[in-house]
């Protein structure tokens, strides 16, 4: 039996093939037969001889039946016990290695969503700056300066997945601060958040797609004020952020463009289903929300 638990090792790659990996045990069983019963009847008679005394069995024939059927039985159970031990350790082998994987594999999809949201959202930025270059040169200027601390906002969002919500509302308030040059009279901006959330931790850029939709389709696409209003709060154990505008409507076969679907993919591989994004038309405006499961450790 001892033996069986020194050389389990060679007989792991069989676990998932029982028949094999008993049989690797069980082949060995006549010679353990010999030893044993030679090993134990040798020493009883050696005790008994010792006293002076005989030790008298039934025929050899019946022994080498009886102790082979009472050592296979034994060994049988040894065996199924040490089996479903090293199948529990191989099962826990396997999912480590496989969660593994999947966290692999995940952080590598994000790399990829945020690598796409990098380009759209730089192109929109710089679209921007470039009608005022040759009508207002110092508002340019200061656009370009937003602009370069949006870059490096985006450069270091390559190392984090994660940043604090005050973070990120920093970065809408550059990316606002760009736009709102540009529609200067057509748009107004709230902000409101509760201060006891702006230290817990959201997706980095997640939220500027959501601004910047706001931007596309509730202020570009008409001449009247827009109000835009950007918010967060606790609400039913998560934190809430919406992004809303006033003075446009979602059509009915709208889609989701690549910053929405880019956002989505994001909260499903770091949260699950426990997080959603939600766009829909709310009063006379459309709003975006998001829901971001809070941990028992926030207070």
């Amino acid at each position: 039996m001892l033996l069986a638990v020194r050389v389990r090792g060679r007989h792991a790659s069989y676990l998932d093939k029982p028949l094999i990996w008993f049989g690797s045990y069980l082949r060995w069983l006549p010679l353990v037969f010999i030893t044993w019963i030679a090993a134990v009847y040798t020493i009883r008679h050696g005790v008994y001889a010792a006293v002076g005394r005989t030790y008298e069995h039934p025929g050899w024939g019946f022994v080498v039946v009886y102790e082979s059927l009472k050592l296979t039985y034994f060994s049988g159970l040894w065996l199924g016990v040490l089996f479903g031990i090293d199948s529990y350790g191989q099962w826990q082998l396997q999912w480590r290695r496989l969660l593994q994987t999947q966290k692999a594999l995940a952080e590598a999809q994000l790399a990829h969503l945020q690598g796409q949201l990098r380009p759209h959202f730089l192109f929109n930025a710089l679209n921007t700056v470039s009608a005022l270059m040759h009508t207002d040169v110092a508002r340019a200027d200061r656009l370009v300066a937003a602009l370069g601390d949006l870059l490096r906002i985006s450069l270091r969002s390559i190392e984090n997945e994660m940043t604090p919500l005050a973070e990120e509302f920093r970065t809408l308030e550059l990316y606002a601060d760009i736009m709102h040059e540009r529609f200067r009279d057509r748009v107004t901006l709230s902000w409101q958040a509760d201060r006891a959330l702006l230290d817990i931790p959201v997706p980095v850029l997640l939220l500027q797609p959501l601004l910047e939709n706001a931007f596309k389709h509730g202020v570009e696409r008409t001449v009247m004020p827009v109000r835009i209003h950007i918010s967060a709060q606790r609400e039913n154990g998560s934190l809430e952020i919406s992004v809303s505008n006033s003075d446009s409507m979602l059509a009915p076969e709208h889609l989701d463009g690549v910053g929405l679907r880019n956002c989505r993919e994001r909260l499903g591989i770091i949260y699950g289903n426990a997080a959603s994004l939600l766009v829909r038309n709310e009063g006379n405006g459309v709003a975006a929300r998001v829901s971001i499961p809070l941990t028992d450790a926030i207070p």
